[in-house]
């Protein structure tokens, strides 16, 4: 064979291993769908619920919560269940609860009985939230652990897209969602019934993939190992892989939680972690896609007309993470926060004065012309700053700026930190409401200007450091060196991103 057909064969292969293991990181990101379709398929059904059930604020807002409370039981058990039945048993669970949590919601008699499924569906939102991105950082060759990572953020904003544009047009067909549509059910049941399709799809193709070759090399299976390395990089490096996931197995001790104590509880970079996590939510994210629909109605739209301004929100939301994934390595990660800090102060307080002229109060409140025209515009402002700034970049941070030691640990920690965050501001946002949007929307305004501050003063850019260069130190782009690199490193460099690692 010449020379020519050598490297021709060998670019087919390269080919045919890079097709491979992006099918198979797709089939794993359909967790990140699910979740982000599970966080955002309530949003329709807000106030038919409300009035099915007749809820108080507090009850609606704990009823549309309580699934963070499960996504943060599921992201706390997910690893440990990971490493005992396998990667694709634990997405195959998450599967399992999703579909269970979706029927039981669209099918749920009480209240309380709705509450208890979305808890249900809640913890597959956690396992999978872990599960993909941890599986789809084993399964992929270095060179493309980043943009292969990439696929959960991308597949959770395409999640939420689905959710509101199959509401929407439930809404639609129905004629609202608290009317009959199919089998005599109201159309907000076939919202979460919906939810049974990729549902069941994650769970079928998930038997489609093969298990983690990490994991089977832990486990003793080389031979099944090395036949996924063969699937996902070809013949060439199969048996020095497998060598250096032993070695790399042989180094490592489990995690544990007291690596990141501290003088405080926990040591100080942790606490930026934990912060970084609470601001995320406390600017108030999560009120767009829970309760937008429900804000749009009460400033004069139908409720199709609502529906609409939703799904284009969230097509927004998808457009700026694609930017946000082009940006993160060329302008870095503190600029970006920055960025979107500032955005969000300013779009945010508009919407708090927009409501200052508004007439009414609770679910009556109207807003004036051009008032509603500029609360409408400036949340679709603070959905594009958010979308290319604190959404991808937290997470991207949280995989990078801890050390090798901690990270697992630190990340359990701030990811629980998050999701309760979470849980809070989805609570809270409809007795908020009820004290005035302005109240609401000045509060998250302010978090916005504290989360601004707090990025100068503790956050540092990790854009093109090395993993290990990381220490536990804060303040202000304060990371330490890189450490001098010895001569068989020179000879031998294997460089890798950040969010490659992550």
């Amino acid at each position: 064979m010449t020379d020519e057909q050598q490297s021709a064969a060998a670019q087919a292969s390269a080919e045919h291993t890079t097709g491979r293991v992006l099918l198979i990181a797709v089939v794993a990101a359909i967790g990140g769908f699910l979740f982000g379709f599970d966080t955002a398929v309530i949003n329709g059904a807000v106030d038919a619920i409300r009035d099915q059930f007749h809820l108080s604020a507090f009850a609606l807002g704990f009823t549309v919560a309580i699934a963070l409370l499960g996504s943060a039981v599921g992201a706390w058990f997910a690893g440990g269940a990971a490493d005992l039945w396998g990667r694709v048993r634990v997405m195959i669970l998450a599967a399992v609860l999703f579909a269970v949590g979706a029927l039981g919601s669209g099918l749920a008699f009480s209240a309380w009985d709705l509450a208890l499924w979305r808890l249900v569906g809640g913890v597959g939102v956690g396992v999978a939230s872990v599960i993909a991105p941890a599986y789809i950082a084993e399964i992929s060759p270095a060179h493309l652990r980043g943009r292969l990572g990439s696929l959960q953020q991308l597949a959770i904003v395409t999640g939420i897209f689905v959710a509101l544009l199959s509401d929407a047009f439930l809404a639609r067909a129905a004629g609202g969602a608290d009317k009959d549509l199919w089998l005599g059910l109201p159309a907000w049941r076939w919202m979460f019934l919906t939810m049974l399709i990729p549902a069941l799809a994650y769970g079928v193709l998930a038997l489609q993939i093969p298990e983690s070759p990490r994991w089977l090399v832990a486990r003793g299976e080389l031979g099944r190992a090395r036949d996924v390395l063969h699937q996902v990089l070809g013949a060439a490096r199969v048996d020095s892989k497998v060598t250096e996931i032993q070695d790399s197995l042989d180094k490592e001790r489990p995690p544990r939680m007291s690596d990141i104590r501290g003088r405080f509880g926990v040591l100080p970079i942790v606490w930026v972690g934990i912060l970084l996590s609470v601001f995320q939510q406390f600017v108030g994210i999560n009120v767009i896609f829970y309760y937008s629909t429900t804000l749009w109605r009460s400033v004069g739209f139908t409720e199709s007309g609502a529906l609409t301004i939703t799904v284009i929100t969230s097509v927004t939301n998808v457009v700026v993470t694609l930017i946000a994934i082009s940006l993160i390595d060329k302008i870095g990660r503190k600029p970006l926060l920055l960025i979107g800090s500032a955005g969000m102060a300013v779009t945010l307080a508009l919407m708090a004065i927009s409501f200052t002229h508004a007439t009414g109060s609770g679910s009556n409140v109207s807003l004036p012309h051009p008032w509603g025209t500029i609360a409408l515009i400036a949340a679709n402002l603070y959905v594009v700053f958010f979308g290319v700034s604190w959404g991808p970049v937290v997470w991207v941070l949280l995989g990078e700026m801890f050390t090798n030691q901690i990270r697992a640990a630190a990340l359990a920690v701030a990811a629980a930190a998050q999701w309760l965050a979470n849980f809070l501001v989805s609570t809270t946002f409809p007795a908020l409401a009820n004290l005035g949007l302005t109240f609401a929307y000045g509060l998250y305004t302010a978090f916005a200007i504290l989360s601004f501050f707090f990025v100068i003063r503790f956050v540092h850019e990790t854009k093109g450091q090395e993993l290990e260069a990381m220490d536990n130190r804060v303040g202000r782009d304060r990371a330490a060196p890189p450490p001098p690199r010895s001569r068989a490193a020179a000879d031998n460099p294997t460089p890798t991103s950040g969010t490659e690692q992550a």
